[in-house]
């Protein structure tokens, strides 16, 4: 992915007191290239050109009818449309939480999430010190597991956003580093330890041919594109009660249909 190009990624922040809706300047390096950003109401933006530029080399074109700014990355095509709450990868809805916005005519994403889908992380210390941003480790995976984590994805989440099937994605590789699991994608799909931990292993649909986001969203994964954090169990509540997830499991969060848990 291309995160592995960022050497050292710094952003150096330190806030004055400010009304609550005041944006306050902050500086974020990648790879010692300044890209300009700002802080506003608890969220850092970036100035989408230059860490584009500085994190793949990508060029940007802007279509001002549509408002929309794009560039094609090493895996997808990006667009990012003003004022919405999503970014597209390939046409797919991946939700950021924050408005990309204009500010002197420049676009600005929310950092955190964009980095990630960029393959890159954000860990926040505090405002009286730096925030790194670091380039994520992307799984070793093999054929094998890209061919089964595309048909799983497919398979449990056909219709979900991509951040919804990023996050299905998550919990098998999640799995597969996990001592309570089989180590490869096919074992931890097909695993009957405690019985069939899939749906569509049981109702054979594991075999039809995975959607064009799928595939997408399984690339993503395998890159260190994270949505579910360190989940190793989803459920959907409208087909499943989730009875010993729920007892025994921690709560992560809820994407689309999906219920996570750690």
């Amino acid at each position: 992915m291309t995160g592995k190009n960022i050497a050292a990624l710094l952003l150096a922040a330190c806030l004055l007191a400010a009304p609550a809706r005041a944006a306050d300047e902050v500086t974020v390096t990648v790879g010692g290239e300044t890209v300009p950003a700002f802080a506003e109401n608890g969220a850092t933006y970036v100035q989408l050109v230059p860490l584009l530029e500085a994190m793949g080399g990508w060029e940007t074109v802007w279509d001002h009818a549509g408002r929309v700014a794009s560039a094609e990355t090493d895996l997808f095509t990006l667009d990012v449309p003003i004022q919405r709450s999503y970014v597209l990868a390939d046409g797919w809805l991946f939700g950021t939480g924050r408005k990309a916005v204009l500010r002197e005519g420049r676009t600005y994403v929310p950092l955190r999430s964009v980095a990630n889908l960029l393959g890159a992380e954000v860990e926040f210390v505090d405002w009286d010190t730096p925030i790194a941003v670091r380039s994520t480790e992307a799984a070793a995976w093999t054929e094998e597991d890209f061919y089964w984590l595309c048909r799983i994805i497919s398979a449990e989440s056909r219709g979900e956003s991509l951040t919804g099937q990023i996050a299905v994605g998550n919990v098998i590789l999640n799995r597969t580093a996990s001592s309570e699991f089989p180590d490869t994608v096919k074992e931890v799909v097909f695993d009957r330890k405690n019985g069939v931990q899939f749906e569509p292993v049981s109702n054979q649909t594991i075999y039809d041919e995975p959607t064009e986001q799928s595939v997408l969203a399984a690339r993503l994964a395998l890159a260190g594109v994270d949505a579910a954090g360190e989940s190793l169990y989803f459920f959907n509540p409208d087909l499943s009660q989730g009875t010993w997830v729920r007892a025994n499991r921690p709560y992560y969060a809820t994407i689309g249909c999906h219920r996570f848990y750690r």
